[in-house]
């Protein structure tokens, strides 16, 4: 361990101390499956009846302030759909409640059973007279369903009307930590909640989430966590209002133990950066690209060449809240033409620590702390300096967003920048992600 780390990490963190009786109904049967328009056809005109639009409203003053969509499952009453559907509610039940209404033009409250943050989903149970309900599917749940098999999502898109898609299943997206289906068809707002079903009725996925850079790119969560979270919600009571957000925290809080333990259990792999050898994690659910300014038009007074590493490991909590991304970056930075008073400055101006946006909803105002660390070794690693910033989650204790950024200083006209960032962790794994960051940078052999 290098002198002078532990002061570093000790004193980073200096400014943050401180129901009603199930009615009896049958589950819909399944449907045969036929040509492409057919099929659509049949299953939305039996689907109809069992599909709901999910509505968080401002409780005083009676009007939406969001919707999604979401579909029965039981003949109980409960309806999945998903967790940023009723989040508003989640975390402030005082200001908000849950509505439902059916395609049929019937509508009621909601009652919110029970939560996974992680997947993005929620269980909620509307009173009233029973409905035909969704079946969850077999082969979904079990991974047999064959890439460029037809699914058929459904819900209600921009508040226009109940609608269903036809696209196609693409199985698991690649290098994701969480687990999403790629899903070929249009989702659009508003379907968020609603179901992806195959031929014969059965739900595969629930609709979540598109990407706007292409198209007809768009995700579902699994089947199979979605039935599970159903089962939970059926062993478990009504949990009280109050006790909504400490449940968020208690998921938030383990949704990153798991994380960290599997992205520090996996390690860094080493890639050469110049004369630097620089960590890149070895976990599969990252991305990298690179850049130069080598080819940029105007001459340039220093050559820079980057990697930068991300995860895609974001998970939803409020609006203007997502949390688990972590971004490496590494920037070798070499003279062309600048003298070494002059190639500091410019290296000054290349490592300012960054904040991002933040809102004080959300956030405390970041808190920095720079040190310089000298190695135990200097011919297998350079001095660094280094500057930690922080800031705290306010409505939630032990979770930060954290970044440090690193400049080598054994040269006067090269050298490395490099930054971490961690988003929503806890202060335990802030420090030991840092350190094995820290201690993997070194001199190329």
């Amino acid at each position: 361990m290098r002198s002078g780390l532990r002061l570093l990490l000790a004193g980073a963190f200096a400014a943050f101390a401180a129901g009603a009786a199930p009615a009896q109904q049958r589950a819909a049967p399944p449907m045969p499956a036929g040509p492409l328009s057919s099929t659509a056809e049949r299953i939305y005109a039996t689907a109809r009846p069992q599909l709901l639009q999910v509505r968080t409203l401002v409780a005083a003053a009676g009007r939406q302030s969001s919707i999604g969509s979401g579909f029965l499952v039981g003949d109980d009453g409960l309806a999945v759909t998903n967790y940023h559907v009723v989040s508003q509610y989640a975390l402030d039940p005082a200001t908000y409640r849950l509505e439902y209404t059916a395609a049929d033009g019937a509508s009621g409250e909601l009652t919110l059973l029970a939560m996974d943050i992680a997947n993005d989903l929620a269980v909620v149970r509307l009173d009233g007279a029973a409905r035909p309900y969704f079946r969850f599917g077999a082969r979904a749940a079990q991974g047999e369903l064959p890439q460029g098999e037809r699914l058929f999502s459904m819900g209600n898109p921009l508040d226009l009307g109940f609608t269903i898609v036809e696209g196609t299943y693409n199985a698991r997206v690649q290098r994701s930590y969480t687990e999403r289906i790629l899903f070929s068809g249009a989702i659009n707002p508003g379907m968020s909640g609603g179901p992806a079903v195959t031929a014969d009725g059965h739900v595969a996925g629930i609709n979540v989430a598109k990407r706007t850079d292409g198209e007809l790119v768009s995700f579902l969560v699994p089947s199979r966590f979605a039935e599970a979270l159903v089962t939970r919600a059926r062993a478990g009571g009504v949990p009280a209002p109050k006790e909504l957000r400490a449940e968020i925290a208690r998921q938030l809080k383990d949704w990153q133990a798991a994380l960290y333990a599997d992205f520090n259990g996996r390690g860094f792999r080493a890639a050469r950066l110049g004369p630097y050898e620089v960590p890149e994690s070895a976990a599969p659910w990252f991305t990298c690209w690179a850049r130069t300014n080598a080819e940029e038009a105007t001459r340039q007074r220093a050559q820079a060449n980057s990697t930068s590493c991300s995860s895609d490991t974001r998970v939803f909590v409020a609006s203007g809240l997502n949390v688990g991304l972590i971004l490496l970056s590494h920037s070798y930075v070499k003279s062309v033409d600048l003298n070494a008073f002059q190639f500091a400055a410019y290296l000054t101006q290349r490592s300012q620590p960054t904040s991002g946006g933040w809102s004080s909803r959300w956030y405390t105002p970041q808190q920095c702390h720079e040190d310089f660390v000298a190695p135990s070794d200097p011919s297998a690693q350079p001095a660094l300096q280094v500057v930690w910033c922080a800031r705290a989650y306010r409505k939630f204790d032990d979770v930060y967003d954290v970044g440090i950024t690193v400049v080598t200083q054994d040269r006067s006209r090269e050298a490395l920048v490099s930054r971490l960032n961690l988003q929503g962790v806890s202060f335990e794994n802030a420090l030991a992600t840092t350190r094995r960051f820290l201690d993997a940078i070194r001199w190329a052999k």
